[in-house]
């Protein structure tokens, strides 16, 4: 048996203010725990962005550990 699953989009045309004022207003309306787990998935989905960032390849890096005998 398919089920089909529809998805409500709603479309709001405002400001960039407006915007930002709803978001902070839905923010601070979370509990403080709340808040800071909604941090951490913010910093998890920032990782997916693409970026800029050249990633060093540390392959060549070596430590040697020498005994000096007296």
């Amino acid at each position: 048996m398919y089920l089909a699953k529809f998805v409500m989009m709603k479309i709001d045309f405002r400001t960039k203010d407006e915007a930002n004022e709803e978001q902070l207003e839905d923010f601070l309306s979370l509990a403080p725990v709340e808040r800071f787990y909604s941090f951490l998935n913010l910093m998890r989905q920032l990782n997916k962005f693409p970026s800029k960032k050249e990633t060093v390849n540390n392959d060549t890096f070596c430590i040697e550990l020498k005994s000096h005998s007296s």
